[in-house]
């Protein structure tokens, strides 16, 4: 069977001692499963068996922080058969054994780690084992009873030896002292422990917990109720915050409680028991202020506090496990605890006990874990097994690193550096060590590794690592650097310089090898120390690139060794001392720490030196950007944060550092490179981790940022120089503003072809042109001061100018921007003779804003008296001329602006004057400016009358003439006034003055009815009724609105009809209601009836006008059916309609009057049939005119209304209008034209009763004369009838009887057209088409009918015609056939596509 190791870790070394007897199994494994690297560098580090034949348990992680450093390990036991006390290093590697008559009961390391103390069964020996000798004693303990505990004081030298038998042994180391304490305890001593002020606790068998002092003499003693395990001392937390040091005693009592005993105050000690489903008390352990973690037997974790308010609660409770827990461990240093228990571990960060921090799974240990300890600094953690086997973890490695370009090199394991290049793409080398090292250094081609004063030297392979050799230095190694063939070392305050691959012997003391004579040039360049013998001072720093040393000293200063020629080449002095360096990749710049903790960039170039803004107190280290777009970034970094720094060398304002932002920096981390804004850093647990700098965010997606994540990215490329991610970000942004923030960004860093890129973008046109003008410039300082002039830094700009070859660029700029002052201060410099004319413009800014003393001086400094400089000398005249007056000397400032030959000064004075109150100067001005209008206002204002009628002629202006009207109407002079008032437009006063003064009433009548002035109007009328003309004096109170006076004046004196008569439309119901009244009392019937229609009073109207008698123009009755068709009543109108069909007189009306009635009702069908029925009755006396305007007056208005027009009507139109035309024909001599509308008309001959026999002989003749023989002999025929024809004119009866006689019956054929509707060819003058029996629309100028290719309208009356025709009568007709409006060819439209008129005519 397998028992469990009992362990004691001490610094270096592990005692394993066995405790049964049973086969030993050192080289038992643990089961273990690897995590993938990227989750181990992440989450938990890397926890490494340390022993032989012990392999890397698998883990899992609930944390993201690495461990810190431990707690000290107490023993743990280990079942072996060999009774062997085996010691180990801190590697796994066994160091010594110490052979034990029986079994190991106890051992402990004493607080100095010097000696290991060991008791066995069997033996009244005690075994000491010193460890800087490795020697084994044996001590008597002078006890016959067997020992059963032993424990080192953690104060003093002193070591507690207890028996089976209660006696108890103190044993001082170093005095070599042995107190025999007898009869401590009556049973065995089963625990203990000492106190930080060397007081001694035992717990014992016989249920007794005693308290003595160095010496074993008894201070405190108390009886517990069950038996003592795992006593402790520490510090009880209470509200007092005084020193007592480790005053209370805690102890584990029957597994169950937990019992505190207070030295302070012994009568109440506190006794804590906790739920039965928790199981045994395994161990506790006290931590923090008071607080105590408890580990279960149920697998349960508990943590309570001591602090009496807090007793009894439990602040924390997991079950960590789920079968068993066997014991637990915490590392103050790491703020860590551990439980282990079933097969694994499970760690907690004190901080934060609900989190698991990381799990570690033993799956091959079946049998579960036993005991668990940690080292001091908790760097390992061991746990032994039920199995017999010891695993221990390292939980974290010293951070060591170093870098060379992108190669970086780290320490993986104590003895293991680990070497990757991870930009390149180069696997990672493992370099085995055989040291644990204390330092790192790494260069392109080496690595080198070293403790102490020694280092280890290995040559870097494609496939394998190699020991090149390894050296001794003259002191202890502070820092080591390495380049591709040189190592510099510094100690001891000096820099020692020697190749890598030297065949030198570097055993033989260097200073002896540099005072060698005789020594060949290659052993000089193989190694040399710095500083030389001479100096003074002390080295600090150092660092090495491929071509220099660089070393700063305590005395501020940092010197350049040139590798390659084996000599220094730069040193730059500061003023205190430097406390680290830290060149860029080339060499070409470094930043520095000095003793003040402030950071600066040199420049070795131009020995320049750059302080760096805002920098911490705080910074550890500095590392620059290797990446080649990042030239000039680096970082400081400190314990916390990493601050991102850009050096701008070539900006418009010169060299500058800048800080471009922080990042958090992960807990413990140690950066070691920076490449592209990637961090790479190492962490304690051997792995490295990279970081992206928040000020490199633009490198990540952008798509899926925000606006305002945007520009923020934006302003970070901006900061860092990175155009082109910068431009990508505009892209994505297309906002104006940030386009212009990257244009200005390459101005200031003077990238003017990305800035010409960018503004082409944008549309900047004058920008585009005015950056490439100046980019072929060479001069830096007239770029720089170009582009700083482009981005408003002027100052900075002129400063540029003045130190380029084109200094009168300075003065241009100001110029340009009107910045007078410093013109004039550069023009005295630089162009003297432009002085006058940077006055002039000075003068000119001075006068704006009224200073007007040093304007006056500019202007005459601008006076250049040479002719080619005419227009600036007159400028400047001009200017003393305004200035001379606006400061008070008026004279000298008005002939100066009299002799100039500038209208505009002389107005410019003249108003200046005017404002001063100086009238007469100021008139006399704008005078000879020829400013007739403000001379003659001015002149008014000092009454210069005369004047004033000089300039009139020359005036415009209502204003001037209405003040000078005024005054001449004040001197008398009515006829000059009258006119000044008609030239101002001020009527009333011209109508004043014709009547009060000028007695010339016609005057003022014709501008009353010339302007309808009221004012003027109401003047006239009371002129004309002081005349006793009242007609005319009612017109003019008309006129002038005053409607009730005028009707009072008409009353009394008989004019209500001139009143009715002026009155006209413009009144109102009240005046129009006023006189009807007054015609109904009079009896005149028809006016009465006329008012009482205007105000609204039908009924009434319609009785006074049929009370009117009938005449011949019918006046009455149609303002009766006026008045009717306005009332819109059907009693109305039925009482006209009887009365015109004289019901009540028996004397029917004329038919027209039924016409117009039903045509103001709007009651157009039986307008229609009447005006049928007039037409109808006109054709029957003979007027045919008539009949046509009536019928056609009616077609127009049942067609604005959209009515149906009757056939008949439309048949009676086309039938008079076509007689109507024969007239025209027959006068224009278009015979043929005129015959063929007469036989039209003589087809209808019966509508035109009245004039059968004039119609058919003019038909008959007409026909004869078109060469219509045959259709005149018709007619003529028609004609011999005995009822015509004794009415035949006399002299035409014997032609026509003739024909008769004779008959003719050749006949012209009819040309044929087509059918607009179905383009059937017929007759010209055939209006019913055979092919789709249609009524054809005819010409109103031919009365033939239409075709589709010649179609125009009269525009007045829409009747159609032939527009070539139309032409044609329209070359000797003025007005339009049909309605009888004036019409001319230039008004007439060829219609092409007369489909819409052909529609409505159907229609019709």
């Amino acid at each position: 069977m397998h028992a469990n190791p009992r362990a004691c870790f001490l610094k270096n070394l592990l005692a394993l001692a066995p405790t049964t007897c049973c086969q030993a199994q050192p080289s038992a494994h643990a089961s273990t499963q690897s995590i993938a690297p990227a989750y181990w560098q992440t989450h938990w580090p890397e926890l490494k068996p340390l022993l032989p034949g012990l392999s890397q348990p698998h883990m899992h992680s609930h944390g993201n922080r690495p461990m810190d450093p431990g707690h000290h390990c107490r023993p743990q036991p280990n079942h072996r058969s060999d009774h062997a006390i085996k010691i180990f290093d801190r590697h796994g590697h066994k160091r010594n054994e110490i052979n034990l008559p029986g079994v190991c009961i106890s051992m402990d390391w004493d607080k100095d780690g010097d000696s290991l103390a060991v008791i066995a069964d069997k033996s009244n020996a005690i075994y000491l084992w010193d460890a800087n000798t490795h020697r084994t004693s044996q001590l008597d303990c002078g006890m016959r009873d067997q020992m059963s505990f032993l424990l080192w004081s953690k104060a003093g030298s002193q070591l507690a030896v207890g028996t089976a038998k209660g006696n108890l042994l103190v044993y001082n180391l170093q005095t070599s002292r042995k107190i025999p304490v007898l009869g401590k305890h009556t049973k065995r001593i089963t625990c203990g422990c000492w106190s930080s002020q060397n007081l001694l606790a035992l717990g014992s068998e016989d249920k007794a917990i005693t308290v003595s002092n160095q010496e074993g003499d008894t201070i405190r003693q108390t009886t517990v109720r069950a038996e003592p395990s795992d006593i402790q001392f520490s510090v009880m937390k209470t509200d007092e915050r005084t020193s007592m040091g480790e005053s209370t005693v805690s102890v584990i009592l029957g597994k169950k409680t937990l019992f505190l005993f207070n030295l302070t105050d012994p009568d109440n000690p506190i006794e804590m028991e906790f739920q039965q489903r928790y199981g045994n008390i395994i161990s506790y352990k006290w931590y923090g202020d008071g607080y105590i973690m408890i580990g279960f037997s149920q697998g349960y974790f508990v943590v309570i506090s001591t602090h009496i308010r807090e007793i009894g609660q439990e602040l924390f409770q997991a079950r960590n496990h789920k079968d068993s827990l066997t014991s637990i461990a915490i590392s103050q240093s790491l703020n860590k605890a551990a439980s282990c228990g079933d097969d694994c571990i499970k760690i907690h960060d004190l901080s934060e006990m609900e989190e698991m921090y990381a799990i570690i799974n033993l799956d091959d240990e079946t049998k579960g874990l036993d005991q668990l300890s940690w080292t001091d600094d908790g760097q390992l953690l061991a746990v032994s097994t039920q199995r017999g086997t010891l695993h221990v973890f390292l939980t974290k490695l010293p951070v060591l690193g170093d870098a060379c370009g992108t190669r970086i090199a780290f320490l993986t394991s104590l003895l293991e550096v680990t070497v990757a290049n991870h930009v390149e793409g180069e696997p990672e080398i493992t370099v085995s060590v055989e040291v644990e090292p204390n330092f790192i250094a790494v260069g392109p081609y080496h690595v080198a590794v070293g403790m102490n004063n020694r280092a280890w030297f290995y040559i870097l392979g494609e496939k394998r690592v190699e020991k090149l050799k390894d050296v001794e230095y003259l002191g202890t190694v502070t820092n080591m650097c390495l380049n591709s063939d040189y190592a510099a070392v510094l100690f001891e305050s000096r820099v020692q310089l020697h190749m890598i691959n030297s065949s030198f012997d570097f055993m033989l003391p260097v200073m002896q090898q540099i005072e060698m004579e005789g020594i060949e040039a290659q052993e000089e360049r193989e190694t040399r120390l710095f500083p030389e013998h001479d100096d003074k001072c002390r080295v600090t720093c150092h660092a090495l690139t491929a071509d220099f040393l660089i070393y700063g000293t305590d005395t501020g200063i940092i010197q350049y060794f040139y590798i390659e020629d084996w000599q220094y080449v730069n040193e730059y002095r500061h003023s205190v001392g430097i406390r680290k360096v830290f060149p860029d990749p080339t060499g070409t710049r470094m930043a520095f720490i000095d003793d003040k903790c402030d950071g600066f960039i040199y420049c070795p170039v131009n020995d320049s030196a750059y302080e760096i803004p805002n920098f911490p107190t705080t910074v550890r280290n500095i590392l620059w950007d290797h990446f080649t777009m990042d030239k000039g970034v680096f970082i400081a970094h400190d314990d916390d944060k990493v601050y991102t720094y850009v050096f701008h060398k070539g900006t418009i304002q010169g060299s500058k550092v800048i800080l471009a932002g922080s990042t958090k920096l992960p807990f413990s981390h140690k950066p070691l490179l920076l490449y592209n804004g990637e961090l790479t850093c190492q962490m304690q647990s051997g792995k490295i981790n990279t970081t992206l700098l928040s000020t490199h965010s633009f490198l990540g997606e952008l798509k899926d940022l925000g606006i305002n994540d945007l520009q923020s990215v934006l302003t970070q490329s901006l900061m860092l120089k990175r155009f082109t991610e910068a431009w990508d970000v505009c892209k994505i942004l297309s906002d104006p503003t940030a386009w212009t923030e990257l244009a200005r960004a390459c101005l200031h860093h003077m990238e003017v072809e990305f800035a010409v890129r960018i503004y082409r973008m944008v549309g900047n046109v004058g920008m585009v042109i005015s950056l490439e003008q100046i980019k072929g410039l060479e001069d830096h300082n007239l770029l720089a001061g170009h582009l700083a002039m482009f981005a408003n830094e002027f100052n900075l700009a002129q400063d540029l100018y003045l130190a380029s070859s084109c200094p009168i660029a300075a003065l241009e700029m100001r110029r340009d921007l009107q910045h007078w002052d410093s013109a004039l201060q550069l023009a005295k410099r630089l162009a003297p003779d432009q002085i006058p004319f940077i006055s002039k413009e000075y003068a000119i800014q001075l006068e704006f804003i009224g200073d007007y003393v040093n304007a006056l001086a500019h202007y005459e400094k601008g006076m250049t008296e040479d002719n080619k400089f005419l227009d600036h000398d007159e400028t400047c005249s001009a200017g003393i001329a305004r200035m001379s007056i606006r400061m008070g000397d008026i004279r000298h400032g008005v002939n100066q602006a009299i002799r100039h030959t500038s209208r505009v000064l002389k107005k410019e004075c003249g108003v200046i004057l005017e404002n001063m109150k100086q009238f007469s100067e100021a008139a006399q001005l704008y005078e000879k400016g020829q400013y007739y209008e403000k001379a003659a206002s001015v002149y008014i204002r000092c009454k210069n009358w005369a004047k004033v009628g000089e300039l009139l002629p020359h005036v415009t202006s209502p204003k001037i003439h209405l003040q000078y009207a005024k005054a001449k109407e004040a001197d008398g002079r009515y006829k000059e006034a009258a006119i000044a008032y008609e030239n101002a437009k001020d009527w009333d006063n011209v109508i004043r003055i014709q009547l009060d003064h000028l007695n010339n009433p016609e005057e003022a009548v014709h501008i009353v009815r010339e302007t309808q002035s009221i004012d003027g109007a109401k003047m006239v009328a009371r002129f004309f009724l002081h005349l006793g003309d009242y007609g005319s004096a009612i017109q003019f109170l008309v006129m002038s609105k005053c409607n009730d006076e005028a009707f009072r004046l008409a009353q009394q004196h008989n004019q209500m009809e001139v009143y009715a008569d002026i009155i006209g439309s413009g009144a109102n119901n009240e005046d129009y209601q006023s006189i009807a009244l007054y015609f109904e009392g009079e009896k005149k019937h028809f006016l009465a009836g006329r008012f009482f229609i205007l105000c609204g009073q039908y009924t009434r109207a319609l009785k006074h006008f049929l009370k009117c008698p009938v005449c011949e123009d019918g006046q009455a009755i149609e303002m009766a059916i006026e008045a009717v068709g306005q009332a819109k009543d059907e009693a109305l109108t039925n009482q006209l309609i009887d009365y015109l069909m004289g019901e009540g007189d028996g004397m029917p009306k004329d038919a027209k009057y039924l016409f117009r009635l039903y045509m103001a009702l709007k009651h157009y069908r039986e307008a229609a049939r009447t005006a049928i029925i007039i037409a109808r009755e006109e054709q029957c006396a003979g007027n045919y005119r008539n009949a046509h305007d009536v019928l056609f007056s009616m077609y127009m208005e049942l067609k604005a209304q959209k009515i149906k027009i009757p056939s008949e009507m439309v048949t009676n139109l086309m039938i008079l209008h076509s007689y109507i035309l024969v007239k025209t024909h027959v006068k224009r001599g278009d015979h043929m034209k005129g015959a063929r509308m007469l036989i039209r008309v003589a087809n209808n001959i019966s509508k035109f009763p009245s004039h059968i026999v004039p119609i058919l002989t003019s038909t008959v003749i007409e026909c004869h004369r078109a060469g219509l023989r045959n259709s005149a002999f018709s007619f003529a025929a028609m004609l011999m009838r005995p009822e015509y024809r004794n009415k035949i004119d006399a002299k035409y009866k014997k032609k026509i009887e003739a024909m008769v006689r004779r008959p003719d019956a050749s006949e012209v054929e009819e040309f044929a057209s087509p059918c607009p509707y179905c383009t059937f060819q017929l007759p010209e003058c055939e209006l019913l088409c055979p092919g789709c029996k249609n009524n054809l629309p005819y010409c109103i100028a031919t009365g033939r009918h239409m075709v589709k290719d010649d179609w125009t309208i009269c525009p007045h009356c829409n009747f159609p015609g032939l527009y070539s025709e139309f032409k044609i009568l329209l070359a000797t007709e003025k007005t339009c056939p049909m309605c009888g409006e004036k019409l001319s060819v230039e008004q007439l439209t060829k219609i092409i596509e007369p489909a819409a008129h052909l529609l409505q005519d159907e229609g019709d």
